[in-house]
């Protein structure tokens, strides 16, 4: 055995292992929004992760990737490697192409599970199927062509996004604000004098295991971007991750403190992700007290954002927004403040690089949430003319679990004759 063969079949291990890694986030996608969303809708989160995991690693297998990592044209998007065939000599990997499909397959559902969080408890199961092959196919793809693939124009301006925050969290976010904004508001949760109406989450310890399950997977999903098992950089790439996430949380421990005299648990939850969405793109490039600032700043921002939002008779059921629109914007800037000359081609502002590179960052930030969201509101029109994109009245009351996938997350045994019954009334 070679050296290089040995290194090749290290790096494939690790990307493998932290693909998977990434893979089981959608675990805790599910039991999160599943916490954060009533009883009569747990079935239909579950039912919205497995299309995201089917349909999206299908649509990216045949379509996506080859969008996306194909021979560029022009800097736009990718000519070749459709359903992994043809030319992709272009990638120089020392990882099969295989193995780079799945690591990058894994990035691909995570931005459409996102998207999931915000149109909870109302849209229909159909549409959302249909939106999730044009957002995997389509939308994530081409403007991930223009950040990651070494022809992409924002790539040849000198975007720098090390793991995703704009990629994939700020396009999500946006995507989930324009889906929010479609659907529209559950029924009864804002009152016509302007009253914000809270619905209790339905189950807060299943929430935060999905949130320690995502709080895991994103080591993978940060580490295993170097796609090098022998990365020096590594061990600091995990650090920063780990003092952002920690940051965000405590931030919000205490300002929730300050603000409502309590620490609110959902916010609380959602303060780590809010850090670890920030740090996804500066993890390999800034220091471990950037990491903690960045961290604690995107933690008081998805705050307030979550509060303008209600101010606005937004309906976002799990903070899909807040917590990735508005931190994966940050996360996207704060590279161009806090860029580490020694760990980056190009230093931020506050390390003597001047404003190039903030000005890069802020464009392609600019770009891809416009993307993300004139894009999904398109997709989502057009969905609309073929059917309701919303569900009915009555099978919003009713709860989706029993109105579109005719069965309950909790059954009882009482509860078999009405689901029979209402069966056979659709």
């Amino acid at each position: 055995m070679t050296l290089e063969t040995l290194s090749s079949g290290v790096d494939t291990i690790w990307v493998v292992l932290t693909a998977a890694m990434i893979l089981l986030m959608e675990g805790g996608f599910a039991l999160l929004e599943a916490g954060f969303v009533r009883q009569k809708n747990a079935v239909s989160i579950i039912m919205k992760v497995f299309v995201d995991i089917s349909f999206g690693a299908l649509l990216f297998y045949v379509v996506g990737f080859a969008l996306m990592y194909g021979k560029d044209a022009g800097g736009w998007i990718g000519i070749s490697g459709f359903a992994m065939k043809g030319d992709l000599s272009h990638l120089s990997l020392n990882i099969s192409t295989d193995t780079f499909w799945l690591f990058q397959c894994a990035f691909v559902i995570a931005v459409i599970s996102i998207v999931s969080g915000a149109v909870a408890e109302r849209i229909h199961f159909r549409a959302y199927i249909v939106y999730t092959i044009v957002m995997t196919g389509l939308i994530y793809p081409i403007s991930g062509h223009w950040i990651w693939s070494a022809g992409g124009w924002l790539a040849k301006l000198g975007m720098v996004d090390f793991a995703g925050s704009a990629a994939i969290h700020a396009l999500g976010g946006f995507a989930a604000l324009a889906a929010a904004l479609f659907l529209g508001p559950r029924i009864g949760r804002f009152a016509d004098d302007g009253r914000v109406n809270i619905v209790p989450p339905s189950n807060l310890p299943l929430a935060s295991v999905g949130a320690f399950i995502l709080w895991f997977g994103w080591f993978g999903f940060n580490s295993g971007s170097t796609l090098s098992a022998t990365n020096p950089n590594i061990g600091h790439i995990a650090v920063t991750t780990m003092l952002a996430s920690a940051a965000g949380s405590a931030a919000c421990i205490l300002f929730t403190i300050l603000r409502y005299q309590k620490a609110d648990p959902p916010t609380v939850i959602n303060g780590a992700l809010a850090g670890l969405v920030g740090i996804t793109a500066g993890c390999a490039f800034v220091s471990d007290g950037a990491a903690i600032l960045i961290g604690a700043f995107s933690g008081i921002a998805m705050v307030l954002a979550t509060e303008w939002l209600e101010r606005r008779r937004v309906d976002d059921p799990v903070g899909a927004f807040a917590v990735h629109g508005i931190c994966g914007s940050i996360g996207t800037l704060a590279v161009g403040l806090f860029a580490v000359p020694s760990l980056s081609a190009n230093a931020g502002l506050f390390y003597g690089g001047g404003w190039k590179l903030l000005g890069v960052q802020a464009l392609g930030l600019a770009v891809v949430a416009v993307w993300g969201f004139a894009l999904t509101w398109g997709a989502l029109k057009l969905i609309n003319m073929w059917r309701p994109v919303r569900v009915s009245r009555d099978e919003e009351l009713v709860g989706l679990d029993v109105g579109i996938h005719g069965v309950p997350a909790y059954s009882q045994e009482h509860d078999f004759l009405d689901i029979e019954r209402l069966k056979t009334e659709q």
